[in-house]
């Protein structure tokens, strides 16, 4: 989602795989029930501040939760997510289905987001 490639000293990337639909939900560890995200946007992810759209590629923001500013920091400019070399590796349109009908624009009781 940012296009950024980050690595930590050693060389490794800095990526978490996180999950559209989580296990807990019937999701599997399957990777076309994950994305590869930064610890930032994987918590975004996780909080349904941000997902993807039907058209599978375009990432969609709680504009009512997260300031401009924040996505222009974090998400690549042109707001599409970056596919895998193998296109049989991408996310599965279901999962992201459920994620966007079960998680995006959600709060959750009494968490407060660090930029209010």
């Amino acid at each position: 989602m940012s296009g950024l490639k980050l690595r930590n000293g050693g060389g490794r990337p800095e990526v978490q795989a996180a999950h559209t639909r989580p296990v807990e939900s019937q999701g599997s560890d399957a990777v076309r029930n994950g994305l590869a995200l930064s610890g930032t946007l994987h918590w975004m992810f996780d909080r349904g501040l941000i997902s993807v759209a039907e058209d599978c590629e375009t990432i969609l923001v709680s504009h009512n939760k997260v300031p401009g500013e924040v996505v222009g920091r974090l998400l690549a400019p042109e707001g599409k997510l970056v596919g895998p070399e193998d296109p049989r590796n991408a996310p599965h349109p279901e999962n992201l289905r459920w994620h966007r009908e079960n998680v995006f624009g959600r709060v959750l009781p009494g968490e407060q987001l660090p930029w209010d």
